[in-house]
Parts: structure tokens; sequence; C-alpha cells
């Protein structure tokens, strides 16, 4: 009888337990003309829509291994370098901890902003997953098919040739992202 009453408290205090500590949410990003640092703080926004969470916000130069492996959930952001991602950003994930596969099972998402419709931003998208894959996270895209790699921006092409604004149909797809990542990783984690 003893034995059934300990599995009892263990169950019913983890499962206390398990809802008391709050996820973690780890946004970091490269930014230079502050897009993609606008992008990011949209994402944080739709993260705060969500209880049961906590994030942290940073610039990678400012992102360490311990944030990495404190976080539930890791969403990277970068801008569009020629199809591509920010340097800063392959080296800060080339130099992400390996050995003995700590990222597992951490939910991994992305974000870029590009100055032009068609400028690369789905492939820089695509290889941010792609290095999260490797490190064996469990992916998230956006909110729907108009977002399925995460959410990206136009800056400086057309309708969207803003200095200082990124346009609402962005920022929308970067609290949509941020929601979802939260919502995922209260779920799976």
């Amino acid at each position: 009888m003893k034995y059934l009453q300990t599995i009892l408290l263990l169950f019913f205090f983890g499962s206390i337990h398990a809802q008391i500590i709050p996820k973690k949410i780890l946004i970091t990003y490269q930014s230079k003309t502050d897009h993609t640092k606008a992008m990011a703080e949209e994402i944080v926004k739709g993260v705060q829509s969500v209880e049961g969470v906590c994030l942290k916000l940073k610039r990678i130069s400012e992102t360490l291994h311990k944030d990495l492996l404190e976080a539930d959930a890791i969403i990277v952001g970068s801008p569009v370098y020629n199809a591509n991602v920010a340097p800063e950003v392959v080296k800060f994930m080339s130099e992400w901890p390996f050995s003995g596969n700590p990222l597992k099972n951490k939910i991994g998402a992305a974000f870029v902003t590009a100055g032009g419709i068609s400028a690369g931003e789905e492939m820089a998208q695509v290889n941010l997953l792609h290095s999260m894959l490797v490190f064996g996270m469990i992916i998230v895209g956006g909110d729907d098919w108009t977002a399925p790699f995460g959410a990206s921006a136009i800056t400086s092409e057309g309708l969207y040739n803003s200095s200082s604004k990124i346009d609402s149909i962005f920022t929308k797809k970067g609290y949509q992202l941020g929601k979802r990542v939260a919502e995922i990783t209260k779920k799976v984690n």
C-alpha cells in the first residue's frame, strides 16, 4: 500500500511541479539595421501572450552556451545576405554545443528579414532549420501556409520599403510564430 501511495504522491507532485516551472524560450538574433531586432520584438509579444513560459531576448553576440542549454525552445533570427544567413549567425550556430547531443528535442524555429521579395528569405530560413535538425531539435514553422518556415519580413522593396518600420503583414507573422512556439513548447517539453 505504501508503494502505491508513494507512486501517487510522485505523480501528483510531479504534475504540479511540471505546471509550476515555466518553460524557457530563448530568442536570439543578429541585426545591423534593427529590422531583425524589430521582428524579434514581435516574436517576444507572441511568446508573452502564452502563460507558463518565460523568455530571454538576446543578440547573438551576447548569447552563451548556457542560454542554449537552459532553453526549452530556441528561436534564431538573421538578416538575409545574398540568399544566406548573416556570417555572424553561421559562426554562432557552428559553435553550438554538439558532444552528447545536449540540444536534442528542444524546440527550434527561425525568422529572417530580407531587403526584397525573392531575395532568399526562404532559403535562409531553411538553412537555419537544417542546422537545427543536425542538433536533433524539433522544428516548428509558422502559424499557417503563408509562413511555413517561420516568420520573415521584406523591408526594402515596393510597398514594403521602409527604413524604420516593418509592415504589419510581417509583424503579425512574427507574433504568431512566438505564440505557436510557446504553445508547442508547453505541450512537448
